[in-house]
């Protein structure tokens, strides 16, 4: 079991080894829910770093891979 102390202002320093497991760092955010009577602390994901991603190849929407990359590396299709 891993411990850590509550400082007189209510605060827990999260150890190393609980952080690198919810992989949080400085500035993080991270919640707490009860579950089956326990409370369980996760990172909470404000933004997907896909986010951006989203919606840009719906132009290649019911296109083969395999036609794509042959497109993308100069080929004929009929090779």
């Amino acid at each position: 079991m891993i411990v850590a102390k509550i400082t007189s202002k209510g605060q827990v320093t999260i150890p190393k080894k609980v952080r690198q497991k919810l992989g949080v760092g400085p500035g993080e955010t991270v919640g707490f829910e009860e579950k089956n009577g326990m409370l369980v602390m996760t990172k909470v994901v404000e933004k997907s770093p896909f986010d951006e991603w989203a919606g840009k190849l719906t132009h290649l929407k019911g296109k083969r891979s395999d036609d794509l990359v042959r497109a993308a590396r100069g080929h004929d299709s009929g090779s």
